[in-house]
Order: structure tokens, then sequence, then C-alpha cells
């Protein structure tokens, strides 16, 4: 079926700073791949109120967009704009991926999705825990709720707010455990598994989340940024040996199920892999 006539689906990307995100290669290629045609645009908004976000939310779609990824620092603050929320996205109390239906929002939470799936791709169906976890922000508590999908799986959460690491832990009481720890030498000792859920090491920032000697070979260690694709962090853990998982893993599966939430189309995950490695390649450098 041809549709080189057809109107491109317009998805896009709201956020700030978005400047090097792999996104629009991502799910352009992923179109591609399926016999259809994407245009995804980078909506660099900074330090929107919520008056603002809800004036661009409503935007969306009278201009005909089929949906909007959004990421850092809109995850949290677009929730009570929606029409309606996933059970995912409720549970997390963050979205990434909102659809346009029928003039309705809908948002979805694809880190958790795609986390979960990346983490059973690289260190198997059941990670050895327990598991320090750095940051409750929008990825981390995603990543939180992925979790706390593993059985028996013990979560110590740590973040610069401890409020924050609170609210997730009491929303997660009886699916998971969860120990809000104060520092984060508290959270790694005798941990097994590290994810890094802050910004922290994104460049242009070459800092690192947690003292690099609290590293030990036997760890599982996981990245959220992307930017560079070798943090810090897990520059130094591949160094003495421990198990790593870059940011790109979970770029790229949260990518795969936001797409899917799109089009109602599955795509083939080597159609993003290559559009990610070559949009980040230049970063790399």
């Amino acid at each position: 079926m041809a549709h080189g006539h057809a109107r491109p689906i317009l998805l896009g990307l709201i956020g700030s700073p978005i400047a090097h995100s792999a996104s629009p290669a991502m799910h352009e290629a992923a179109a591609a791949a399926v016999g259809l045609r994407a245009h995804y645009q980078l909506i660099d908004v900074a330090g929107a109120d919520a008056a603002r976000l809800r004036g661009l939310l409503s935007s969306l779609a009278p201009i005909g967009f089929s949906g909007v990824n959004v990421t850092y620092p809109y995850k949290e603050s677009v929730l009570p704009l929606l029409d309606d929320l996933s059970p995912g996205a409720r549970a997390v109390g963050a979205v990434n991926t909102i659809v346009v239906r029928d003039g309705r929002l809908t948002g979805h939470n694809t880190d958790m999705t795609g986390f979960a799936r990346a983490l059973r791709q690289a260190f198997g169906p059941n990670p050895e825990g327990p598991v320090a976890l750095i940051g409750a922000g929008g990825v981390g508590k995603a990543v939180a709720v992925a979790l706390a999908g593993f059985p028996g799986l013990e979560v110590r959460l740590v973040d610069a707010d401890p409020a924050k690491a609170g609210a997730v832990a009491a929303a997660l009481e009886g699916h998971a455990r969860v120990r809000v720890c104060r520092r984060v030498e508290e959270a790694v000792e005798g941990a097994r598994g590290l994810v890094n859920g802050t910004p922290v090491g994104m460049l242009p920032d070459r800092g690192t989340p947690v003292p690099l000697a609290l590293l030990r070979p036997g760890m599982w260690v996981t990245d959220a940024v992307y930017s560079p694709l070798w943090t810090p962090l897990l520059t130094e853990a591949a160094r003495i040996g421990a198990r790593t998982m870059t940011g790109r893993e979970l770029a790229i599966h949260q990518a795969l199920d936001a797409f899917a939430l799109f089009t109602g189309r599955e795509a083939p995950a080597s159609a993003m892999e290559r559009a990610f490695d070559r949009a980040v390649a230049p970063l790399a450098a």
C-alpha cells in the first residue's frame, strides 16, 4: 500500500534541553521500517509553567499530532493536564508518552516498560539485588516501579530530596521492598545492582552520582543518561569489571513501546537501534 501521498504522522518531544535527542531519528526510522512516514518535531520549551504547558498540550490535537514524548523537566508536571492516564503512568506518577486520539490526551509511561525489558535482556530474567537507585524524579520513579515488577528485589532509593524518595516508597508499599536511604553510601553498601536515574553525568556535566570508589566488580550498573553513552560512572564500572548497560537500551526500548502506542504498529528493534547509533555517534567522538 503506497503511503507516498499520505500525510506523515506527526510526533514530537516536549522538554528542555533536547537538541541532542535521538528520538526524531528513532521514530522516523521506525515509521519507514513499517511503511509509514513520520515527522518527529523537537519542541524545546524551557521554564514552562502549568499555564504554558496547558496551552502547548491543548494545541497538539488541532495541529494534528498523533502523540508526543515528554522528557525532563516535564514528566511530572504534565500529569494533571491530561484527560486520562494509563495504569502504568498512574502508578509511576510520571508521563513520558502522550497519545492524542479524538482530541483526548492520554498519558503513558514507557520508561517503566522499556526499562524492565532492557534490564531482562542485559542481566537475565531475575536481576540480582539489592539495587541502589539514585534519583526519585521522572525516570527514577519509572525505574522504581519497573524494579518492583521483579519479585523479591529490594530497592534502596536515594534522592537529594528525601521527601521525593519517601513518596515513591509510600506509593510502592505492598508492591515492593523499597528502603529510603539518606546517603548514597548507605544505598550502595552491599548492593548487587546500581541504577543512575538522575541527569548527573549528562553532557556537559562530567560528574558522577556515586563516588566511584564504591563500585565493585560483582555489581551490575546501568545509567539512564545516553549523552554521553559512556558516562564517568559506566566507564569506571566497566574498567573494574562490573557488568554494565548504557542508556542506549532504555532509550531504544522506551521508544519502541511509545511508537507502538502512537501508531498501533510494532517497529523492528533493529531499525531504532541503527537510528540511535547514527544519532549519538557524533556525541561519542
